[in-house]
């Protein structure tokens, strides 16, 4: 399967991001792949409020996002927001395209590193996968990369490959823990794992605004002996790799941690 991570630096404006996507996706399609990924709050950065753009699955700039896929052709994943419960919005996942079509909402919230994210956000509370041409996918939204448990649900479900979308919060240590982390689940789990993170602003002329976490790029494709197919700066950038699904059989059946596991 060919497909192409999209390293974008979101803006606070909707529309603008809605351009972002169409043009890394001809891109992509262009390149050959089946799906592209997107990071988390493609539809708006953080550090800008939440609230007035959230809208339902079948809302406009998920229904744009739905047109871009149809257009041309290709799965889409990208990080939007949508309504949830007291006041708060659900961080979600739009999966799109030609005979797929679900959404994830992210389980774990980040209250962490002086950030609140369950202040504005509701959480999700089950996982998620899909099936594209044959491949099945798990989904997991930045924050969620430190619990491997939801890595191993997906690959006991059946996902082959897991799909991490994030805007990782800068500051010390952070670029190295982003990188050991996608890296360990995927041997925690033995997936590929498809890790999709908002580029650095300050590549692009802009500081981070304030605690919130705006992207430190370090987007990669992980195989499931833990090696990088394709590792990211910074900087925006699209990536297209090819990945084969069967080497997670293969890897399987010598290395079987999900058959060894045990619960405590």
């Amino acid at each position: 399967m060919r497909l192409a991570v999209a390293q974008i630096i979101s803006s606070a404006d909707p529309a603008g991001n809605l351009e972002l996507i169409r043009d890394y996706a001809g891109q992509a399609k262009a390149a050959g792949a089946e799906l592209v990924v997107f990071p988390e709050a493609a539809m708006r950065a953080f550090g800008h409020s939440l609230r007035d753009i959230a809208e339902p699955l079948d809302g406009p700039w998920a229904g744009e996002v739905r047109g871009i896929a149809r257009e041309l052709d290709i799965a889409i994943v990208a990080g939007m927001f949508t309504p949830g419960k007291d006041g708060r919005v659900r961080n979600t996942l739009l999966v799109t395209g030609p005979g797929v079509e679900t959404s994830y909402d992210k389980v774990h919230l980040f209250d962490a590193f002086g950030f609140a994210e369950s202040k504005t956000v509701d959480a999700g509370q089950t996982p998620v996968t899909f099936e594209l041409n044959g491949t099945v996918f798990g989904l997991a939204t930045c924050y969620d990369v430190r619990f491997p448990a939801l890595f191993t649900a997906n690959a006991r479900a059946g996902a082959q490959v897991n799909i991490v979308c994030a805007s990782w919060g800068a500051g010390e240590g952070k670029a190295e823990q982003w990188d050991l982390l996608v890296r360990a689940r995927a041997l925690d789990s033995t997936t590929f794992v498809v890790a999709c993170g908002q580029g650095d602003p300050e590549t692009a002329g802009a500081g981070p605004a304030g605690s919130a976490p705006t992207g430190i790029g370090h987007s990669a494709v992980i195989t499931p002996l833990g090696s990088a197919v394709v590792a990211l700066g910074g900087k925006p950038e699209l990536a297209v790799v090819d990945i084969d699904p069967s080497f997670v059989d293969e890897v399987r059946s010598t290395l079987p941690v999900l058959a060894n596991a045990r619960q405590f």
